[in-house]
């Protein structure tokens, strides 16, 4: 399964567990759409079950990096790494569909 995206509204999606592969095109995208728009917030919604540790830290490093606001939509599922990709949203710009649920890993 690939990622898909719009670029020009800014958003992407991540449906699927967070892996190398996942990663690597998030990464991507946040960057290339951090330098069409340094002003415009950029939209990460999730769906995801989790996934490996190093990828998901390289999403959310990503995400703190780039200099426009990610904000985060939890639509369904966000667990263990997904829930940290949610969390990583800009502060106030976090959100979650009414029966989205959450699992939240501490460590």
């Amino acid at each position: 399964m690939h990622l898909e995206f719009k670029v020009k509204s800014s958003s992407s999606f991540s449906g699927q567990e967070v892996d190398s592969e996942i990663a690597n095109q998030l990464l991507a995208l946040l960057l290339y759409l951090s330098a069409e728009s340094y002003t415009r917030d950029l939209y990460l919604f999730i769906n995801s079950p989790g996934g490996w540790v190093m990828s998901g830290m390289v999403i959310y490093d990503t995400m703190q990096y780039v200099p426009p606001d990610v904000r985060t939509i939890d639509l369904g599922l966000a667990a263990s790494m997904g829930s940290l990709l949610l969390a990583g949203g800009a502060k106030n710009k976090r959100s979650a569909f009414p029966h989205a649920w959450r699992q939240w890993v501490f460590i």
